[in-house]
């Protein structure tokens, strides 16, 4: 925004107070919307801003500081001197056409505070948390940012440790494919030594929850928190998270998985470089009475810059076959399996059938070792198998490792849109600082100027990028399917899957990449990387398309599993990748979830279980479905489906107001219902 940004409805006097009790002490109070959300800003007498939250009168976090080391030059400025502060109240209805509703309501209070020339903090209030960020109007080098969560309690928190670690050399911990299971501990007790990517969870008084992430993510690098223990000052005492960030890369060197990556051999003294006016990331604290509440907070999505894309009448979400997971394995044929040209036929002609609508040629179609996009195997003919699959209605989305696709973009971005490829996965960025951020935003950009959609695997959270371009339809960033080619039996994906509709979707849509036919109950698992299987039964796997939010979404086995089960296979096909509307009627952090999403005038409805057994009631009126005129179909843990996971059952439902269902220990549930 520019140096004299336009101001909303200035009318927030009953909600917005300014104390002049001291001459350089500034107080301001902000409140969300329906007041129930309040957060305390001062600008100190020592030149600091602090805030804090305060939910349903309960002081949830107690003063926090905030601040930007910023160099201009030789000169180093750090003060927070706050100079002059406007408000506004913003309520709108935008758009989110490729998310888990058609539009959401973005609705908040907003406090703007300039301190000095060159720096404005904006402060918002929303019903569902408080987020704050940075506008920066002077070309700078940020050399330190102070982000603090200073908690009341020793709250619980469950976490994602960034993986690599070692005690002798921190800086490993800034390459990171974002994939990790959750750790419960009090704040107290959460390893000192270890970052944590974001999302994260604090499990606060009353069981309120907040959930700490970031928006807007592009030019600068990506936010990790670690604990502090209980060491903290006498002025702030308390459990305190503290934000750290990856310092500049000073000399990158081409290396890592098949040459595809960029390696960090030296940092710079600096986080990120300010160039123009800018604004910077969303600091977001999501805050909800209950865990069914906080699964439905938009807050990423809302914070994204708006949408920059013209026309987005090109863009198809939808579902993938998908070969990689599966290992190209098919059966009953009469050529040898692999990446060939009659294998990608068979994936077409499978996809063609169900009407499924894109194939994907994971890693293996390009030379390896090569990085280069425009060297593809003998096996392989790109242009004959665009022709095939287009007379069958099918698109290809191409693999892509990010140093081949970054290092000739535009060049690899209209050849391959002109072939009528119809997107890329890109993967294996691995980091977050600032060029990788960077990097994101400006593949995101080229691949909307050739109509390509994209899926960013080996990549951080989303944050508000599927706003800007909706193009981008998925991230990864979650430790997904694809885990269980390698995991151990003690890798626990069940309870990992009870958790993240709470956690890592809150920050948007995730390309976790199930459908497996291949079913272990509990103690039956074992890793296999050519023919895997996943963890809990056939229904908790189905129940992952509704309960988990992809635009782009994959079926990860192998077509000549489906084929064995067709009307199964029909099923997950017919199921919508985006929706209408979308409500989290129970669930609770790590123990179950039942989701039930819109599209047209169909419901689905989803649940999934733990390792625990349960049963669950649904009051169907709770989605006004026509109740005595509704029918449909269900799937649901089988009768042995707790010693033998595939096992199911589907059978016909009318006329219910309640839906009753057993869940087998990792099970799960689908119905599918509309009216008559």
């Amino acid at each position: 925004m520019r140096r004299h940004f336009l101001a909303f409805t200035l009318f927030l006097v009953a909600c917005l107070t300014m104390s002049q009790a001291q001459a350089k002490e500034q107080k301001f109070t902000l409140k969300s919307p329906n007041g129930k959300l309040v957060t305390h800003i001062v600008a100190t007498d020592k030149d600091e801003i602090t805030y804090d939250i305060v939910y349903n009168g309960v002081t949830i976090m107690l003063p926090s500081h905030l601040g930007l080391n910023r160099a201009y030059g030789k000169g180093v400025v750090s003060s927070m001197a706050v100079s002059k502060s406007s408000t506004a109240t913003i309520d709108e209805v935008i758009a989110s056409p490729f998310t888990r509703q058609a539009t959401m309501r973005n609705h908040c209070n907003e406090l703007k505070l300039m301190v000095g020339k060159d720096l404005c903090v904006v402060f918002r209030a929303y019903n569902e948390g408080v987020a704050y960020r940075y506008q920066i109007f002077q070309p700078c080098k940020v050399r330190f940012e102070k982000v603090e969560y200073n908690f009341a309690n020793d709250y619980e928190a469950t976490v994602p440790y960034v993986i690599n670690f070692d005690e002798k050399n921190h800086e490993v911990q800034y390459n990171s494919s974002f994939e990790n299971l959750y750790t419960t501990l009090p704040l107290s007790k959460l390893d000192t030594r270890r970052l944590c990517f974001l999302p994260l969870l604090v499990h606060a008084s009353h069981g309120v929850k907040v959930c700490l992430t970031e928006s807007t993510l592009t030019d600068y690098p990506g936010l990790y928190l670690k604990a502090m223990g209980t060491a903290t000052p006498e002025s702030l005492p308390g459990f305190r998270l503290e934000g750290e960030h990856a310092p500049y890369p000073k000399t990158l060197e081409q290396g890592g998985h098949n040459n595809l990556q960029m390696i960090v051999k030296e940092r710079e003294e600096y986080i990120a470089e300010v160039n123009k006016e800018t604004v910077m990331p969303w600091r977001i604290a999501m805050v909800a009475k209950n865990s069914a509440e906080l699964a439905m907070n938009n807050m990423s999505y809302l914070l994204g810059e708006p949408c920059k894309v013209a026309d987005i009448s090109w863009i198809k979400p939808g579902k993938v076959a998908w070969d990689w997971w599966n290992n190209w394995n098919i059966g009953g044929v009469d050529f040898k399996a692999g990446i060939n040209n009659d294998t990608y036929k068979y994936y077409i002609d499978f996809a063609s059938k169900n009407g499924i609508e894109y194939v994907i040629l994971d890693e293996g179609w390009a030379v390896n070792k090569q990085a280069d996009l425009f060297q593809v195997v003998p096996e392989i003919d790109l242009p004959m198998l665009v022709q095939y699959a287009k007379e069958r209605n099918v698109g290809l989305i191409l693999w892509a490792g990010y140093y081949a696709f970054d290092r000739d973009m535009e060049h690899v971005c209209q050849h391959y849109s002109a072939m009528g490829i119809k997107g890329f996965k890109v993967d294996f960025m691995d980091r977050d600082d600032q060029i990788v951020t960077d990097f994101y935003k400006r593949a995101a950009a080229m691949c909307a100027k050739y109509h390509l959609i994209v899926d960013f695997h080996g990549a951080f959270k989303p944050a508000g990028l599927n706003r800007t371009y909706p193009n981008v339809l998925n991230f990864e960033g979650v430790a997904g399917l694809e885990q269980l080619k390698w995991a151990p039996a003690t890798w626990d994906q069940v309870q990992y899957d009870t958790e993240i509709p709470f956690i890592r979707q809150t920050a948007g849509p995730m390309d976790y990449t199930q459908g497996a036919m291949h079913n272990g109950a509990k103690g039956c698992y074992y890793p296999c990387w050519s023919e895997p299987m996943s963890q809990g039964t056939r229904c908790h796997q189905l129940a992952l398309y509704i309960v988990l939010e992809s635009p782009l979404n994959m079926l990860c086995d192998s077509p000549t599993n489906y084929e064995k089960e067709p009307d199964y296979t029909r099923f997950v096909a017919e199921i919508p990748t985006v929706w209408d509307e979308t409500r989290v009627l129970q669930g609770e952090v790590g123990e179950y979830i039942v989701t039930a999403r819109r599209k047209g005038d169909v419901w689905y409805i989803g649940g999934i279980t733990n390792w625990t057994e349960r049963d669950i009631a649904i009051d169907l009126s709770e989605i006004e479905i026509g109740l005595l005129n509704a029918y449909g179909t269900i799937y649901t843990d089988g009768t042995n489906a707790h010693r033998k996971g595939s096992d199911y059952d589907e059978y016909g439902i009318m006329g219910m107001t309640q839906l009753k269902v057993h869940l087998a220990p990792g099970g799960g549930f689908v119905a599918r219902v509309s009216r008559n």
